[in-house]
């Protein structure tokens, strides 16, 4: 290993040198505190900034037991870092300057949930920061000075401010991690308390704006409060007693006038899989951690999917039980959107009217009365929610504001009223009394088991031109594998684009499981083992800083609309 001293000699050797005499500052480092790592220097400024890491030995980051003595707290103090390293930036760099890139500094830093991330990795009380450099250039010679600069002065600051344990951030700290493993210490027990969600009173559901995801002025919006008859307290690990509403396993239906807060509320369950940072407002709102939002989906990819349960006895023969097609329509892109999830395990499906297709959610009894069962190839959703439930132990939660006959399915209705939900369940179900719906119940037989379907290797090309290997994310709507787009833009519960990269890098790792004999399921399991086992690491060769956690449902819903993807 090199020295600091070292690493200034031949910055100041190569200064006003040709961009790519760069690379021979790759390598290790004894700096001031910490040690140094330039992975991977950039071919010219304006390319990819440098892969670079810091990495502080235990002794002087001197992080306290208790900030990481869980799982829970460990992954939260992390991100705590990188949100912390990413804050040193802003304050002690000088940002961009010269050519292309030069001079940017920057981490891969999360919103407003709390990633289990590649961005800064903790190790038996070792702390290490993955990061980007710009290294900086006029023209394409390189600015040896602007250099110096960067890795003597400004570095060394941002790494003391952010990877070592100071005092006064205790405070801050312990919030940060407390609050996430009072997230996780729910969501475990959810399944024992016989719930699929948890809404904490106080909580601050509305966001600024769509674009905007961070928690509505409290001043403006409404505060949520349980309705009594659902009511129930948690006694949390580190905040003591939490009241708030308990959303119980079976078929939940969210009500209401329009802009009431019907789909806000469905919005925070939806991603409350994940936990939150403090002040955002949905820290306590807790969500099972199968849970999976479904919509229609025009025009996506669909491969030998059993949509049969759903959708059958489709004109000129086509094959339902292993149904493909280049273009879907509302109402099959759902039902091959539901079942995809069922065959990997979801145990909570999300549904917004407002997204789904309306042929696919209900059909009522003039239509019946039109279109004979022997003509209609859908099998409605209302004729197989109950089903889902009682034969495949899988919960629906229903922002359903158009259609009552849902309330003969229903386990428990809830309205919201000027973003206030009242426990309407007593009325609805004696409304469905009083006004029994005329329509047939379509469904007819069970649902039957979801059959495993086998990928082929091969189909998986990530090769692009002179490359064997093109992967890349962009933002958390798209995948680049290739040649090829994936377009995740109807997977809502991605979050962050450290999760497209990570998919697309770990779908292409996925091929060594492949052997014509394991289903896709199977196949999933192995890399999330493997993820487990020896971290996000495990599924690329160098050491990337810019990968967040994902779980077994986006990945599957991601390789199921790679369009080359062939199953037998």
């Amino acid at each position: 290993m090199r020295t600091y001293r070292e690493l200034e000699s031949e910055l100041r050797r190569i200064d006003g040198r040709g961009y790519k005499a760069y690379k021979n500052i790759e390598g290790s480092y004894e700096g001031p505190g910490f040690t140094l790592i330039i992975d991977h220097v950039q071919g010219d400024p304006f390319a990819e900034p440098s892969r670079v890491r810091a990495i502080v030995n235990p002794q002087n980051a001197a992080f306290p037991e208790e900030t990481m003595k869980s799982r829970s707290r460990e992954i939260a103090l992390r991100d705590f870092l990188t949100r912390k390293f990413s804050h040193a930036v802003r304050r002690h760099s000088k940002g961009n300057r010269g050519s292309g890139k030069s001079g940017a500094i920057y981490i891969d830093c999360p919103g407003q949930e709390i990633l289990d991330k590649t961005s800064v990795i903790i190790k038996d009380g070792e702390v290490e920061a993955r990061f980007r450099m710009g290294l900086p250039a006029r023209g394409r010679s390189i600015a040896g000075r602007d250099a110096l600069d960067m890795f003597m002065k400004e570095l060394p600051a941002i790494v003391n401010d952010s990877l070592f344990f100071c005092e006064p951030d205790r405070t801050a700290i312990l919030r940060h991690v407390c609050s996430a493993e009072d997230g996780d210490f729910i969501r475990d027990r959810l399944n024992e308390m016989g719930l699929v969600a948890f809404v904490a009173d106080g909580s601050i559901l509305p966001r600024k704006s769509g674009i905007d995801p961070r928690p509505m002025d409290s001043r403006k919006a409404v505060p949520f409060t349980s309705p009594e008859s659902m009511k129930i307290e948690i006694e949390l690990l580190n905040a003591g007693r939490v009241s708030g509403m308990a959303v119980p396993s079976g078929i939940t239906l969210i009500v209401g006038g329009g802009y009431h807060g019907k789909s806000t509320l469905l919005d925070a369950i939806e991603l409350g899989i994940y936990n939150h940072v403090p002040g955002d407002g949905r820290e306590m709102v807790i969500t099972d951690r199968s849970a999976f939002k479904v919509r229609a989906e025009d025009g996506r990819r669909i491969e030998r999917t059993c949509i049969t349960p759903f959708i059958s006895n489709l004109p000129l023969n086509q094959d339902t039980d292993s149904f493909s097609t280049e273009d879907a329509s509302g109402s099959t892109s759902q039902a091959a959107n539901i079942m995809e999830a069922v065959e990997i395990g979801t145990s909570l499906l999300l549904i917004d009217e407002d997204t789904s297709a309306t042929n696919f959610m209900i059909r009522d009894h003039r239509m019946q009365e039109l279109v004979s069962k022997d003509r209609e190839p859908i099998t409605p959703f209302i004729d197989r929610v109950s089903q889902l439930k009682d034969e495949m132990g899988i919960s629906t939660i229903l922002v359903m504001g158009g259609s009552g006959d849902y309330f003969d399915a229903a386990d428990r209705v809830i309205c919201m009223d000027e973003f206030a939900p009242r426990d309407v369940t007593e009325q609805a179900l004696a409304i469905a009394v009083k006004y029994r719906a005329e329509r047939n119940v379509e469904s007819g037989g069970v649902m039957g088991e979801v059959s495993g379907r086998i990928p082929v290797a091969e189909s998986l090309d990530a090769s692009r031109g002179k490359r064997d290997v093109k992967i890349s994310g962009r933002g958390t709507r798209t995948i680049i594998f290739g040649v090829h787009e994936i377009d995740l833009s109807s997977v809502e519960q991605i979050v962050h684009d450290s999760q497209t990269r990570a998919i697309g890098d770990a779908i292409h790792y996925s091929k060594r499981y492949m052997d014509g004999r394991r289903t896709l399921k199977d196949v999933i399991t192995l890399v999330m083992k493997d993820i487990k086992d020896k971290g996000m690491d495990a599924v690329t060769s160098r050491k990337s800083g810019e990968y967040g956690r994902f779980r077994e449902l986006e990945f599957t819903a991601s390789l199921n609309r790679l369009r080359t993807l062939k199953v037998k």
